[in-house]
């Protein structure tokens, strides 16, 4: 994996329209927008297509990246994810109901894949998780790991979905001064 600096100068040159960086940007992180997209779809074939679909939009919004707000990766996952919850929810073949897997908080073990790929700014992350009340990083976890929408987690936790939406944001606001990012 490239470094956050690299990927900065990566993104500038695609918005420049550089193809050879654009290349250098998809080889350096595929695996990880892929390991995204198949963690929320868990379809290889949509996986793959929501890849695909991923790096258009960067392709075409790498001049509105702005690393002041995000890392680089951070902003190329949420397209992803962003991209990966949609299909999910216009998925009309299966509802959660016929997924009851779909229903489950992640295992407290990570597969091999996301092991692999962990780095330390995730290991920082997912420590700070570590220090919310277990119903909030429950709520955390499905919302932006497992791609759960609001109202999925309203009916899951049997709260309003304005009381939802309040959690995650301080959750996150929590998260954030734990990573010193507030």
């Amino acid at each position: 994996m490239l470094t956050p600096a690299e990927l900065i100068w990566l993104l500038a040159s695609v918005a420049k329209g550089d193809e050879a960086a654009f290349e250098r940007l998809y080889a350096a992180t595929r695996a990880k927008l892929f390991g995204v997209a198949l963690r929320i779809l868990r379809r290889q074939d949509l996986a793959e297509e929501v890849v695909q679909e991923a790096y258009v939009k960067i392709w075409h919004n790498a001049g509105q990246f702005n690393p002041s707000l995000a890392s680089p990766i951070t902003w190329m996952v949420s397209i992803a994810r962003n991209r990966a919850i949609d299909v999910v929810r216009k998925r009309s073949e299966a509802s959660l109901e016929d997924e009851p897997a779909a229903m489950e908080v992640a295992s407290d073990t990570p597969d091999p894949l996301a092991r692999k790929e962990m780095t330390e700014e995730l290991k920082r992350i997912l420590e700070c998780v570590g220090l919310l009340d277990p119903e909030r990083q429950k709520l955390v976890l499905l919302a932006y790991y497992n791609g759960w929408s609001r109202e999925q987690l309203s009916e899951k936790f049997n709260t309003p979905l304005n009381t939802v939406k309040t959690w995650l944001r301080r959750s996150m606001i929590e998260i954030r001064g734990c990573l010193g990012l507030e």
